[in-house]
C-alpha cells in the first residue's frame, strides 16, 4: 500500500502529494475529525492514483472506509484516449447498489394509527436475508435477460410500477450497453431467484417522517413536505452482482501482465476500458446495474401495496440513484471535454441544475440525491450543484466506522430492537446478529459527513428525514 500523508487544503479538503508511483495527487474531502475514523482507507487512495490513464485525482468522500481494493467512498475518472482502465474493485461487489426514496401523500400523524399495520405488512412483503426468496418469481430465463437488459423499465412494462418511476430514476432505470452475454451461468443462476429482495447486510426498508426542510423550493420539485412519511430503500444486485464482480477480477487479474499494467494491491485489478477485458465488464457491469434498478423497483411495488391496503396511501418516486457504478461520462479537465469512465464506489453522482441528463421536472433543482444515515438518526436529501469537483460525486452514506464484527460485540439486537421502539422506531428484522452489526454507533455520524459534503462544495442540503420504522435483513 502507497504511504500517504495529508496536507490540509481548506477546511473540509485534504491533500495527498504525488509520490512514488502515483500519477496524480489524491483529494480527500472531510473533517478532521472524520479522517480520524477513515484508517488504512487514505493509503487506498494512495494507491488508486496510480492507475494507467488516471485524471485531475484520487478522490474521496467525506464517509470514506476501507474497501476492497479501492476505498468505499473513492471516485476516480480515467481517460480511455490515454491508456485508461476499468477496475471492478472501483465499483465494488455489490453493482448498483444504490437508494430509492418514495413520498407518501399521508403525513406522520395520519400514519401513527395504523403504523403498527403497515409494519405488519412489510415485515412478509420485504424479502431479506441471505436466504432465498423475492418478490417476482421468475418464469425463465427470457425475463431475467430482460431485466438485465431493460432494467426498470422491463418491470414496468410488465405491471410493476408506472411511467413516472422511471423519468424519475437515473438512466431513465436502465443503463445503456448492458451485454447479459458477459453474465456467467453461476451468476444467472445466483441472481434468478433474488429479483426483488433486500439483502443483507446495511440494506434495508425504512419508512421516514420528513423532520426538516432547508431549501423549500427543491423539496417542492422533488415532491416532499415538512412532516410527511416517505420510504427509503437500500439495496443492490445480490448475488448477481457480487458475482459478475468476482469472475471479472480474476479476468483482469490473468490479462494484466499483457498490458504491462502493474498496480499495488492485487485488489486494483483493471484492464485498458477499451480492451477485450474492459469491455467485457462494463458489458456486464451495465447489465447487474438494471438488475439492481429492477430490484428497487420491485420491492418499491411490494412496499406501495402495503401503504394502500394497510394504510389507504399513495407512494410516489422522488429519485432512485446508484452509488456503486462505473459510467462513460463527459467532463471538462483542464478546460477540455474529455469522455472518461468516472468510477464511484460508495459515491453519489450529484449533477447540478440544468444538466441535460436530469428530468425537466428536476431541471432546475438539480439531481436529488439520497444519503441513508442509520437506524437510530436520520437520512437526508440532497442536491447537485453547480460547479462541483470530483466529476459532480458526493457522498453515500454516513460511511462504517467500525467491522460489522467489531459492532456485533457487545451489542445484543434484541435490546437494541427494545430501545430503538422506546424511541418510537418500529423494528422488524431476520436476524437479531444482523441487527446488532448496523447499530448505530458502527457509523460515523451523517450529520458531520453530510456538513462537510456541504463545506466541500459537493451538493447542498435539501431535508432531513428521521425513521419512525425499519425492515432489516
Amino acid at each position: 500500500m502507497t504511504t500517504a500523508s495529508l496536507v490540509q487544503e481548506a477546511p473540509y479538503r485534504f491533500r495527498i502529494e504525488r509520490t512514488g508511483d502515483m500519477r496524480v495527487p489524491g483529494v480527500v474531502f472531510a473533517s478532521r475529525e472524520l479522517l480520524d475514523a477513515a484508517d488504512r482507507a487514505i493509503g487506498q487512495v494512495a494507491d488508486v492514483a496510480v492507475l494507467p490513464g488516471i485524471v485531475e485525482a484520487s478522490y474521496a468522500m467525506p464517509d470514506v472506509h476501507w474497501g476492497y481494493g479501492f476505498a468505499i467512498g473513492g471516485v476516480a475518472a480515467t481517460d480511455p484516449r490515454e491508456g485508461g482502465v476499468v477496475s471492478p474493485g472501483g465499483v465494488g461487489f455489490d453493482i448498483s447498489c444504490g437508494v430509492r426514496l418514495l413520498a407518501a401523500d399521508i403525513d406522520a400523524a395520519a400514519l401513527a394509527p395504523v403504523l403498527r399495520d403497515v409494519m405488519d405488512g412489510l415485515d412478509p412483503a420485504i424479502p431479506r436475508g441471505m436466504g432465498r426468496g423475492a418478490v417476482w418469481d421468475l418464469p425463465g430465463r427470457s425475463a431475467l435477460t430482460g431485466i438485465l437488459t431493460d432494467g426498470s423499465r422491463y418491470a414496468v412494462e410488465r405491471g410493476h410500477g408506472d411511467e413516472r418511476d422511471l423519468l424519475r430514476c437515473e438512466d431513465a432505470g436502465a443503463v445503456a450497453d448492458a451485454d447479459p452475454g458477459r453474465v456467467s451461468e453461476r451468476a444467472v443462476e445466483r441472481g434468478a431467484r433474488q429479483v426483488g429482495s433486500l439483502g443483507s447486510g446495511n440494506h434495508f426498508l425504512e419508512v421516514q417522517r420528513v423532520a426538516d426542510v432547508y431549501d423549500a423550493s427543491a423539496a417542492e420539485a422533488f415532491g416532499i413536505r415538512r412532516d410527511q412519511i416517505c420510504v427509503m430503500i437500500h439495496c443492490g444486485s445480490r448475488g448477481l452482482g457480487h458475482q459478475i464482480c468476482t469472475d471479472h477480477v480474476r479476468a483482469m487479474e490473468r490479462a494484466m501482465p499483457g498490458y504491462g499494467i502493474e498496480v499495488p494491491d492485487r485488489q486494483l485489478a483493471c484492464a485498458p476500458v477499451e480492451s477485450p477485458e474492459g469491455r467485457a465488464y462494463l458489458g456486464a457491469m451495465a447489465a447487474a446495474a438494471n438488475y439492481g434498478r429492477a430490484n428497487r423497483q420491485l420491492l418499491a411495488q411490494a412496499a406501495r401495496e402495503v401503504f394502500r391496503r394497510a394504510a389507504g396511501a399513495r407512494l410516489d418516486l422522488v429519485y432512485d440513484v446508484s452509488h456503486n457504478l462505473a459510467k462513460m461520462e463527459d467532463h471538462l479537465v483542464g478546460g477540455r471535454a474529455r469522455r472518461l469512465c468516472v468510477h464511484r464506489k460508495g459515491a453519489t453522482r450529484a449533477l447540478p441544475p440544468g444538466h441535460p441528463d436530469l428530468p425537466p421536472d428536476l431541471r432546475d433543482a438539480g439531481q436529488s440525491v439520497l444519503i441513508p444515515g442509520t437506524m437510530g438518526t436520520a437520512s437526508y436529501v440532497l442536491a447537485g450543484v453547480p460547479g462541483a469537483p470530483a466529476f459532480a460525486s458526493t457522498c453515500h452514506g454516513a460511511g462504517r466506522a467500525q467491522s460489522r464484527h467489531q459492532a456485533a460485540r457487545g451489542v445484543d439486537g434484541k435490546h437494541l430492537r427494545t430501545a430503538m421502539e422506546r424511541d418510537g422506531i418500529a423494528v422488524r428484522a431476520s436476524s437479531w446478529r444482523g441487527l446488532a452489526e448496523e447499530h448505530p454507533g458502527a457509523y460515523k455520524e451523517v450529520s458531520a459527513v453530510v456538513e462537510a459534503a456541504e463545506g466541500a462544495g459537493l451538493c447542498r442540503k435539501i431535508a432531513r428525514l428521521v425513521p419512525v420504522g425499519v425492515v432489516k435483513g
